[in-house]
């Protein structure tokens, strides 16, 4: 019963974290070998988010990812510069259903939460063009509990570099 449990709530987490993948289809992905991190954006007003160290982990984590998949980090010129934005964004969501004397009339309420999310683009330098953009969403409403998914969130999104072709 109790593996059972676990096995429903590590889905759950699993389910509340979200990575997308746009890419250019005509990029020469193969050859690409060097990226260098040119810079970093921070959107929070939460000083556990918005912080000197919280921008070093994503750096670490970017470079160890890229490292992983092939790509070797150069503080020179490189084949791909990486730029970033993090932020946790307050928003509210309406939701309707139906209310009243059977059903007959609608309740619109708002539902607020926060979403953090990561954006991580891969440009060419040589074409100053976007070629690779990773978008990872994790949905809590506890600033702390978005900066611990930081990782998953690095780790996920670079995961899915080189796209795959269609």
């Amino acid at each position: 019963m109790k593996l059972i449990l676990v096995m429903a709530f590590s889905a759950l987490a699993a389910y509340g974290q979200k990575v997308s993948v746009e890419f250019d289809p005509g990029a020469p992905f193969a050859s690409y070998r060097t990226f260098a991190i040119r810079g970093g954006r921070l959107n929070s007003r939460h000083p556990a988010l918005n912080s000197e160290l919280v921008k070093k982990q994503i750096e670490v984590d970017i470079a160890r990812g890229f490292a992983s998949r092939g790509l070797t980090e150069v503080t020179g010129r490189a084949d791909l510069n990486v730029r970033y934005t993090f932020g946790a964004v307050r928003r509210l969501e309406t939701e309707a259903f139906p209310a009243g004397w059977r059903g007959w009339g609608t309740r619109v309420v708002r539902v607020p939460y926060a979403e953090g999310t990561l954006v991580i683009d891969l440009r060419d330098p040589a074409t100053h063009s976007l070629v690779w953009r990773a978008i990872a969403n994790v949905e809590k409403h506890d600033p702390m509990k978005v900066r611990d998914k930081l990782d998953d969130m690095v780790k996920k999104a670079v995961r899915k570099y080189p796209p795959k072709p269609k």
